[in-house]
């Protein structure tokens, strides 16, 4: 319960990058708006190539499909609302608005943790039980995996949105971010929030713990299988097929780990905001890169599309 003397908090004011002159302000809008045109550009061309080329109907495109959809939402919860900060940083949020912005941040960012978990568990069915691959791998259970991945998703955010936005909050409007994330808003919350920690410490096991051992466990089978094949030839083929995916992995979850499995005593708001500008603004944007430049078959669907022949 707030005290008698305190004022509560309807609007919220971003620190972003406020500290910064409008000459580096007009820098990072420039750069940060080329980066998002070409994520949502890059993972739209995907999604559209997916969708019209037959050869890419397969259980690992339609997995890439939804995580460039889902990478697309994540970005647009964010990046036009910091855009618009950098020209006026000055602008207020509602507390209803900043609400809105905290639930689809996270039902879309949970939502790419297990979908990277689903496409890893798909390179290790294509790896390690070929000869049943078609049979679990097939449109039902890419859907529900799919669909799974995004109920996680809704329902963690709906907890976490609750949670946070259940708390009072009064006298200090300023959230040392340049979006509504949970650390910085528990820190203007003028009630305990023990309850909500730990909360946040079981969502972020749920969320990013769990996926990772999966992935891991994914891969340690996988690599083990791919050691067994007799050639090396073979070796290398089996193990392109997972190279794009294990890079997206290991850029996504690390810059995720580094900044919500940090212990609370270790957490800087400073270092957090410069590492979320490259988990908000970047990472998404090495998702079509990625599977572009290292995929020859998105690379050999791409020529088709545009009246070419497939690359040798």
């Amino acid at each position: 319960v707030p005290k008698a003397n305190s004022t509560l908090v309807i609007e919220f004011l971003f620190e972003g990058f406020s500290s910064f002159g409008w000459q580096h302000r007009i820098v990072f809008f420039v750069v940060f708006l080329t980066l998002y045109l070409l994520t949502v550009s890059g993972n739209v061309i995907i999604v559209t190539i997916i969708h019209l080329d037959r050869h890419l109907h397969t259980p690992m495109y339609f997995f890439l499909s939804m995580l460039s959809i889902s990478e697309t939402c994540y970005t647009v919860a964010i990046i036009p609302r910091m855009l618009s900060d950098l020209l006026s940083p000055h602008q207020c949020i509602a507390i209803q608005e900043c609400a809105t912005q905290h639930f689809f941040y996270l039902t879309f960012g949970i939502n790419n943790c297990f979908l990277l978990t689903a496409m890893g568990y798909d390179r290790y069915v294509a790896i390690c039980n070929p000869l049943r691959y078609s049979i679990i791998m097939g449109k039902r259970s890419c859907v529900h995996l799919a669909s799974g991945s995004l109920g996680i998703g809704l329902s963690m955010a709906i907890i976490q949105v609750t949670s946070v936005f259940g708390r009072p909050f009064c006298d200090d409007f300023v959230v040392s971010h340049f979006f509504c994330d949970v650390r910085p808003l528990l820190k203007l919350a003028c009630a305990d929030t023990t309850v909500n920690e730990i909360i946040n410490f079981v969502v972020r096991v749920c969320v990013l713990v769990l996926p990772m051992g999966l992935v891991f466990i994914s891969y340690v089978l996988i690599i083990s299988t791919i050691l067994k094949i007799a050639s090396a030839e073979g070796r290398k083929k089996a193990f392109a097929t997972c190279a794009s995916h294990l890079t997206v992995v290991i850029i996504h979850y690390g810059c995720a780990s580094i900044i919500y499995l940090k212990p609370k005593s270790q957490s800087s708001l400073g270092q957090d905001r410069l590492i979320s500008v490259m988990y908000t603004v970047i990472t998404p944007l090495l998702n079509p890169v990625v599977y572009s430049l290292r995929n020859k078959e998105v690379k050999d669907a791409l020529c088709r599309a545009v009246g070419g022949k497939p690359l040798p």
